[in-house]
């Protein structure tokens, strides 16, 4: 157990100007991407859009916060993560809910914008993770910033794959599973998260 609580102490916490700049060009890209996928969200009657979004928008909550602890102490930065964490738990479970609810509707999406925002916010995240990648490895709130970013790109591809099942076989179904494998990443996240934000706490 010691040993374990040394490996916490020892993470990467965050505490350089490269990473609080990668910070602030992430911060930008999830800021704009959230206002354009949610606008052509609700237009194209995407909920794996809509879910994209508000991932988006949590990034930029997760990239924000992490940038006001950096250098505090382990107990602030672990509290911050496991904040972060429960909030993912949530938009995860909120996310399921939306697309439940949209299968009574049964509004088919309109593909082709559906499937070019998509390519646009996968450009976007692949930018993102790129600018992160060497900041991979860390603590729990350097770490949580790495997971969505991982999570935005790969839910990006899904919802471009979505966007060509939903032209082929003219149906809301992909759109609706997409956003409820997204749903699931989430909640994986999360759980990571908030096990290693409990696990610096009870080390602290």
């Amino acid at each position: 157990m010691s040993g374990a609580c040394e490996d916490h102490g020892n993470s990467f916490d965050g505490a350089s100007a490269a990473y609080k700049r990668a910070l602030w060009a992430v911060i930008a890209i999830n800021g704009v991407m959230f206002g354009v996928e949610m606008l052509t969200g609700f237009a194209t009657h995407s909920t794996a859009l809509r879910a994209d979004a508000l991932d988006f928008f949590g990034d930029s909550v997760t990239y924000a916060l992490s940038l006001m602890v950096i250098g505090q102490a382990i107990q602030t930065r672990a509290k911050v993560a496991l904040f972060k964490g429960l909030s993912l738990l949530a938009m995860g479970l909120f996310v399921a809910g939306l697309a439940i609810l949209q299968i009574v509707s049964a509004e088919v999406p309109e593909a082709p914008l559906m499937g070019g925002i998509g390519f646009l916010a996968l450009i976007a995240n692949i930018t993102s993770v790129l600018i992160l990648l060497r900041f991979r490895d860390g603590d729990a709130n350097v770490r949580s910033v790495w997971l969505c970013s991982r999570n935005d790109a790969i839910g990006n591809v899904a919802v471009m794959m979505a966007a060509v099942l939903v032209a082929v076989f003219h149906s809301h179904w992909p759109d609706l599973i997409v956003a409820l494998v997204m749903s699931g990443l989430f909640l994986s996240s999360a759980v990571q998260i908030i096990t290693r934000a409990r696990a610096e706490l009870k080390c602290a």
